[in-house]
């Protein structure tokens, strides 16, 4: 149980936020915020010895017990990596946001209340069994993604980058969602676990494929593959603490964390195989080669982004491969590995980039690549930590990102050896395509650092004078800069404690143990393989286009921009919002005969339309009461008195034949051993017809000039539509029931369960205890607003008295 709370400490702690925030004002809100994702990652610190031997905890909150839906937290090598980065970056992250933000000019209780939610929502994400508390705690991160991107919402950038983002990434969680329910229907369950060990046999239903492709959906647009990338640019509008920590090392991993979850369910299908590793490789060189374009700081950060987890994606489909060669392919077992190795060292050095973009905006007042240069003596820590998460990111050592580049290279060239599925002829692009999108990864690390600072020192072009930033502010990147440079020297503790036990959890019919997985890593492998070869000419065809990037950078000047994909969104949104407005004004007449006449025809189709198509047709006389003649009397009565109230020419009139329905209905309650209702009838009639009479003199006087009306075929038909239902649902109502009624359930569990005897009033204070409640809160806003509504009048005419 304690492990299901550890998900939901972040948003419990959220409600205290503002408080402190009012009360305590001499301190940065931020100090108190710390210590949450601080303690959750030591608490997270001590499974990682127990999982690394491969065991995992598993720990379950009931939610809906009704519908069995719980919340499961389910630990493992996958889902203990994920939650490391989430506290352990988070933690970093509020630390460099304290110094970042200022607490007289930022509203910092909505910052940290947003940064908590979405915290505990990445928790329940990573941590998830169960299926649709995944996609619940998925779609919270998009809210509170949306709410971070918009926090400053002055903006018209901030509002339109996290508008684009929430309906980008909540669009394909309901795709997701319409996977995970035909995974349901498949397996009969919403455990993964339990979906995992179903999986040969599930591969075979005719709803495999469209699950499949589901799913994709969802994990493609959370982690902005292409073509769904376009929301992640213009999210870098979001404060600079939200970037390093939403787009470097949480919210775009979850989508690779989704298909590294559901690689054991569906690496068996060839489409997985190609659109994972497709998509991936595809995304890695269009974000990479577009990168080069971007003239600020935190855009190259955000097309590298795009680039890298397409990276990751390309080798999480290239283990999907390992599943189909038992072993005959030796090189693919490193893709898996390399896919979680890279994105631990992502997280490190994209992170620190992020964090000094932020710092060189701050301290010199702009994030234009084109006003900068020559900071390097000006702000040299800055500079050194930049220089280390760029050299990594482009794959040099002794860096962390040297090393999982050299494995991504392997698996690529290995993807060409594998005869099924087309790979032995079409696998030859992958190698190629990874070695040119590396090549503009190193081009774009290089732009990033050295047009930044060297060059010449313009102090002009600059808002202000620069000057290094704060210690505190340098703190969280100096920390990942250490760490990325740490990683290179001891990458087998790194494999072995955390990359291990998550392959096993990704390829858990590959390995039983962490410690069945044979590989090494090593910087040098004792000769020149065809990897460190390709690294090779990576860095001089890099090197020498980077030194003549002002000779052809100008070539990304020629791509139309009606021909761009974020136009097309542009013009997608702005369409649906002409065409949609139309369809509204269409049937938005005002009109309320129009409303009725929608509603009615509608409910009149759905109904009619549902008993035939469950064939309900079938009218039964048996076993029916026989009608008494007072019975016929009291329905010409109601019928009299209905047409009395419709046709009356005086007010008056019309309120004493609404009242004899009123009193009709309640006798023939009397007649048919219902007292309890004909007492509560005559009580609700006697007082509407005395509130009716009291208010007599105030109603506005009936016309006396007849208004003719043509007749119209249309509402005549709707009208006899509607009688025909009603006349159809009751009669089909009485003579078959295609459900057992409820009405036996209540009358055996009246006394035993709810402790009352009159069967009545037990359905409404309790087995409909909620919806009553709702009646009488909605009564009571009513009443609320017709006292307001007559206090207001007499205001005015108290003023209008004292002005005479």
């Amino acid at each position: 149980m304690l492990q299901v709370l550890y998900i939901f400490i972040p948003m419990l702690a959220a409600i205290l936020v503002p408080f402190l925030y009012k009360s305590i004002k001499n301190i940065h809100t931020g100090w108190f915020v710390l210590a949450i994702p601080a303690t959750l990652a030591i608490i997270y610190i001590t499974y990682i010895a127990k999982v690394a031997d491969g065991e995992v905890f598993h720990a379950e909150l009931p939610w809906i017990p009704s519908l069995n839906i719980s919340v499961v937290s389910y630990l493992d090598g996958l889902s203990l990596l994920f939650s490391l980065l989430i506290t352990g970056i988070g933690s970093l992250v509020v630390l460099y946001s304290i110094f970042y933000l200022d607490k007289h000019k930022e509203k910092l209780h909505n910052f940290y209340v947003y940064l908590l939610l979405f915290m505990s929502a990445m928790l329940g994400v990573v941590q998830s069994d169960h299926l649709i508390t995944l996609y619940f705690f998925w779609e919270l991160t998009s809210i509170s993604s949306f709410l971070l991107i918009g926090y400053w919402f002055t903006r018209d950038a901030s509002r339109l980058g996290a508008l684009k983002s929430m309906m980008i990434t909540v669009g394909g969680g309901l795709m997701m969602l319409g996977g995970f329910i035909l995974l349901y229907l498949m397996g009969g369950t919403y455990s993964i676990r339990e979906l995992i060990v179903l999986a040969p046999d599930l591969v075979h239903h005719p709803l495999f494929t469209w699950s499949l492709v589901l799913l994709l959906l969802g994990a493609f647009t959370k982690s902005a593959q292409f073509p769904f990338y376009i929301w992640l640019p213009d999210a870098m509008e979001a404060p600079t603490p939200v970037s390093a920590y939403l787009h470097s090392a949480t919210m775009v991993k979850a989508g690779i964390y989704l298909v590294a979850r559901f690689t054991p369910i569906f690496a068996v299908s060839e489409l997985w195989v190609w659109l994972v590793t497709g998509i991936g490789i595809l995304t890695l060189f269009w974000g990479s080669f577009f990168a080069i374009k971007q003239t600020d700081l935190k855009g190259i950060l955000a097309f590298s982004t795009v680039s890298q987890l397409g990276l990751i994606m390309s080798l999480l489909g290239a283990s999907a491969v390992a599943y189909h060669t038992n072993g005959a392919i030796d090189s693919i077992k490193f893709a898996a590995f390399a896919a979680i190795f890279h994105l631990i060292n992502h997280a490190t050095f994209k992170g620190s980039l992020f964090m000094i973009a932020g710092i060189i905006d701050h301290e010199t007042g702009t994030r234009d690549i084109r006003k900068l240069g020559g900071l390097m003596s000006i702000m040299p820590i800055s500079f050194t930590v930049t220089a280390i998460g760029s050299l990594s990111m482009a794959g040099l050592p002794p860096f962390n990102g040297f090393l999982s580049k050299e494995m991504f290279l392997t698996a690529m060239l290995a993807l060409q050896n594998f005869e099924f599925f087309g790979f032995d002829t079409w696998g030859v692009f992958f190698p190629i395509i990874a070695w040119i999108a590396s090549i503009f990864t190193f081009i774009y690390s290089f732009y990033f650092v050295f047009q930044t600072f060297t060059g010449k020192y313009t102090p002009e072009k600059l808002p202000q004078k620069p000057h290094e930033a704060p210690i505190g502010m340098l703190i969280s990147p100096m920390i990942l800069a250490t760490l990325v440079i740490a990683i290179f020297f001891i990458p087998n503790f790194v494999g072995d404690t955390f990359v291990k036990p998550a392959v096993q959890a990704i390829q858990p019919f590959l390995y039983d143990s962490p410690q069945d997985i044979d590989i090494h890593v090593a910087a040098w492998h004792g000769s020149l393989t065809p990897e460190l070869l390709m690294t090779i000419g990576i860095v001089i065809v890099g090197f020498l286009m980077f030194v003549a990037l002002p000779k052809w950078q100008g070539m990304y000047t020629r791509f139309p921009q009606a021909f761009t994909l974020n136009n097309a969104y542009d013009k997608l949104m702005l369409g649906l919002d002409v065409g949609l407005n139309r369809v509204s004004r269409l049937y938005m007449t005002g009109s309320m005969r129009h409303y009725l006449l929608y509603m009615f025809s509608s409910i009149a189709a759905i109904v009619i339309g549902s008993l035939f198509v469950k064939n309900a047709f079938t009218f039964s006389f048996q076993n029916t009461a026989p009608i008494r003649s007072y019975e016929i009397i009291l329905v010409v009565v109601l019928v009299i008195g209905t047409a009395i109230t419709i046709l009356a020419k005086s007010r008056l009139t019309a309120i004493i034949g609404l009242g004899s329905v009123g009193y009709t209905v309640a006798l023939f309650f009397v007649i048919f051993n219902a007292p309890d209702l004909a007492l509560t009838q005559l009580v609700i009639e006697t007082i509407s017809v005395a509130l009716f009479l009291l208010a007599f003199y105030h109603l506005p006087k009936l016309g006396k000039r007849e208004e003719r009306m043509r007749f119209q075929l249309n509402r005549a038909i709707v009208s006899i539509a509607v009688g025909v239902m009603v006349t159809l649902v009751a009669l089909s109502a009485q003579s078959q029931k295609l459900i057992p009624t409820i009405s036996k359930y209540y009358e055996e569990t009246v006394y035993s369960k709810a402790g009352g005897g009159n069967i009545v009033n037990v359905i409404l204070v309790d087995y409909r205890g909620f919806d009553t409640l709702f009646e009488i809160t909605v009564l009571g806003i009513a009443g609320m607003a017709i006292l307001a509504m007559i206090k207001l009048r007499m205001n005015r005419k108290e003023k209008t008295h004292e002005n005479k």
